[in-house]
């Protein structure tokens, strides 16, 4: 079995696909190619799952043994931590291991490149191919500098929020999904009259039986824990850190989208961030079309996966990156996803406008237009994949009772309608899975779209 690297990185199970044998395959891969552009500082991070701090280490002796400088962050940290590190710190590339939001008995290898993202294709297709023409890889048994990750990194999103801002003595509910993002937001916001609640904060490899993925089902413990406290807002982060969910002073959900749409809505309006292209993968709401066309600044759609939205730094000046995931990519600080800025900057806006996060809700949709989004995730059997290349290559010109003006193929089949609602389907570069993305103006039309694609597939 050859190993195949996916949206962000490569993932696999532990002790099926992902072993030390491969992990070192793929570190001597990446390794190679770092020589060959004449990079030699590497920083090496890792998350919380199972035997991930020694998955570092080995990848550390292989870089070691190759000749280049392997530096471990000296515990624990977020996947936007590595990338601050290549950025800010001095080194010439990263490497984050974590599986992300996948299941517990999942691992993985994340690359950054120089500057300081998640690596694009072309770097990633040389590793792969390398890796897999790899065979046995020796090591020397050498131990590489510890370094601290985590106070700079925090020392400067505390110099690009509004710290000033948050004067009342409110409280927020943080849920760690038992990842490494416990305690960031304390400690970022310590010197605030701003109190923080931390929930699921205690390392468990399993995630409390569920992936520690911050979608609606799995966040039930931050929904009751906002209300029992009355919180004026509930934020939670997946494993390694790097994407975000919201829930509001109710205590209901705040689904993706509409978080992009305003986090957008802030660094144009708020931070007067305008010189630049806007950019979002296929899965992203309409509003954000809306919006940019209103504020007059240019958008970009390209594939799913943070890695499309790197392609597009190198050719234009780029304010915000998104994706429908829950990772946004505010680029004046990283060219990376990352969920404490993300919920900081968030913060800053509910502040702003002195507003609670559902009346902000409310005045986009009075403003832009309504937009309901429901997502659904089938497990990708031989049947499903086959009917989805199908419909790939016959795409229907009606689902339920809505006709299609459009048909994008880009990843996978996304179908546009009349009046901005739009359907996808497109198999999961992460899971086997095959993920289903509506959006209508209606939640009885997004659930009548829904229910037509899954009878389809």
């Amino acid at each position: 079995m050859s190993i195949r690297f996916g949206t962000d990185g490569w993932r696999a199970v532990i002790g099926e696909q992902f072993t030390f044998e491969n992990v070192r395959k793929v570190a001597y891969a990446h390794g190679l190619v770092l020589q060959e552009e004449g990079k030699k500082r590497v920083v090496v991070g890792y998350d919380r799952r199972f035997l991930s701090k020694e998955f570092a280490q080995e990848v550390c002796k292989v870089f070691l043994t190759l000749g280049l400088e392997a530096y471990l962050s000296e515990e624990e940290c977020t996947t936007p931590m590595v990338s601050f590190g290549v950025k800010y710190m001095g080194f010439d590339g990263g490497v984050m291991i974590t599986a992300s939001h996948n299941p517990s008995k999942y691992n993985g290898y994340k690359i950054k490149e120089s500057f300081g993202g998640s690596a694009r294709e072309e770097f990633v297709k040389r590793v792969e191919e390398l890796a897999n023409r790899t065979q046995e890889v020796k090591v020397d048994n050498k131990k590489p500098e510890l370094i601290d990750l985590k106070g700079p990194y925090i020392k400067k999103v505390q110099e690009l929020i509004n710290l000033e801002l948050f004067e009342e003595e409110d409280l927020l509910v943080h849920d760690a999904m038992h990842g490494s993002s416990a305690g960031l937001f304390s400690e970022a916001l310590l010197n605030t009259p701003l109190s923080v609640v931390g929930i699921r904060t205690k390392r468990d490899p399993l995630f409390g039986g569920h992936p520690p993925e911050p979608i609606e089902k799995y966040l039930g413990p931050l929904f009751d824990k906002v209300r029992a406290l009355g919180a004026k807002v509930g934020i939670a982060n997946d494993g390694d850190g790097d994407r975000i969910a919201l829930c509001d002073e109710k205590g209901s959900f705040v689904n993706t989208q509409l978080v992009y749409v305003l986090l957008l809505l802030h660094l144009l309006k708020n931070k007067g961030l305008k010189d630049g292209v806007v950019v979002k993968t296929v899965s992203t709401s309409y509003l954000v079309d809306r919006i940019c066309r209103a504020e007059g600044v240019k958008l970009l759609e390209v594939p799913v996966g943070f890695k499309h939205i790197n392609d597009v730094l190198f050719r234009e000046k780029v304010i915000f990156g998104g994706e429908e995931s829950g990772g946004y990519g505010i680029i004046h600080f990283l060219p990376e996803r990352d969920g404490l800025f993300s919920g900081l900057s968030l913060l800053e806006l509910l502040y702003t406008k002195g507003k609670s996060l559902s009346q902000i809700v409310e005045e986009v949709f009075e403003t832009y237009g309504s937009a309901y989004y429901l997502r659904h995730d089938l497990h990708a059997e031989e049947e499903k994949k086959s009917k989805l290349k199908e419909l790939i290559k016959n795409p229907p010109s009606q689902i339920g009772g809505f006709k299609v003006k459009e048909v994008i193929t880009k990843d996978g089949l996304k179908l546009v309608f009349e009046g901005d609602g739009w359907l996808l389907l497109r198999a999961s570069g992460t899971e086997p899975l095959i993920r289903v993305y509506v959006e209508m103006p209606t939640q009885e039309q997004a659930k009548e779209v829904l229910k037509s694609a899954l009878e389809m597939l």
